[in-house]
């Protein structure tokens, strides 16, 4: 056991584990006749207006710390100061297996599915398609959700009218299939060509989606499965 210039019992050969003083500090004087310590440095004494001779800012006469920036009256030395450690990195939430060939989801602003909804949230502007690579052999679509810990493969947060858990993709590497997880609105497949799907998928119940095909669900959203292009995964 060893003590610090402060005069406290530790351990620790660095900084005392009770003032987080360095070790090797110059010690603090005993108390004086008006029964307060000096400090370690002349010129750290805050004075009798409870200055602080570090960030000079007022704190009360009698004060331990300075309210502002932590300096130890007691001991004329800022408080000990704690590397964080590094976060460690965050496990992938997707438990499926990785797929061992590259996939990709279009992801399209469609405004004839858009009208057809009826929606009341104003349609963003349609462009270029997100492309989502497929990295796993069963994926989540949803709107994510710190609180209840949901983080969808394909985030579809900024369309309202998508349920947090909405459908599930699943394939054996070589084919898709789409499954509905009972959503508010539904999930519809239809074809590249014809009249856009008027009947939602039963909830529960995978259905294959065609090479051709387009998975709409939501208020404006249209998904297109297929083979990733060079230097897409």
């Amino acid at each position: 056991m060893k003590t610090c210039p402060a005069g406290h019992e530790t351990e620790a050969t660095d900084y005392c584990d009770v003032c987080g003083i360095a070790m090797d500090e110059e010690p603090t004087p005993a108390p004086d006749d008006t029964g307060t310590f000096s400090t370690l440095d002349p010129k750290a004494d805050g004075g009798s207006d409870g200055s602080c001779p570090n960030c000079k800012a007022s704190n009360p006469v009698d004060a331990l710390f300075c309210e502002a920036c932590g300096y130890d009256f007691t001991t004329g030395s800022m408080p000990r100061t704690l590397t964080p450690h590094a976060a460690p990195p965050s496990a992938d939430p997707n438990p499926s297996a990785t797929l061992s060939s590259g996939w990709v989801a279009e992801i399209w602003i469609d405004p004839d599915w858009y009208a057809d909804q009826k929606s009341t949230d104003p349609l963003p502007s349609p462009g270029v398609p997100t492309v989502v690579p497929l990295k796993h052999t069963s994926i989540l679509i949803g709107r994510a959700s710190r609180s209840r810990n949901i983080t969808p493969d394909i985030d579809l947060s900024s369309d309202n009218g998508i349920s947090r858990r909405h459908a599930q993709l699943t394939t054996d590497g070589k084919r898709w299939w789409v499954e509905d997880l009972g959503s508010s609105n539904g999930t519809y497949v239809g074809g590249s060509v014809g009249p856009l799907p008027a009947t939602p998928i039963p909830a529960g119940q995978k259905k294959e989606v065609a090479s051709d095909a387009r998975v709409y669900l939501g208020a404006w959203t249209r998904i297109v499965i297929r083979k990733a292009a060079d230097g897409e995964v």
